[in-house]
């Protein structure tokens, strides 16, 4: 299992979604405790991503020390326009 911790401002986009779709959300973090494998989401990046419709959550994954660090939660185009201030 993994520990789940939340990065500041991780909530930035998370806090004005509709209460279903937080449901929804605090489900896939708790599948996400057991999870060994995720997207990674590439562009040179150290983020993992999960898919819940059309939201995202991003983190980063150390498997030594068995921490999630979640950086982002939000849907589609924020989070595109999160990964594109790296850059890409």
């Amino acid at each position: 299992m993994f520990e789940l911790r939340f990065v500041p401002s991780w909530d930035k986009h998370y806090s004005s979604l509709d209460k279903s779709i937080k449901i929804r959300i605090l489900k896939k973090l708790d599948q996400l405790k057991a999870k060994e494998k995720s997207r990674h989401l590439g562009l040179g990046l150290p983020f993992f991503v999960e898919e819940v419709g059309q939201y995202r959550i991003v983190f980063k994954q150390d498997d030594v020390a068995k921490i999630k660090e979640i950086y982002f939660i939000g849907d589609h185009k924020q989070y595109q326009d999160w990964y594109s201030s790296f850059g890409f």
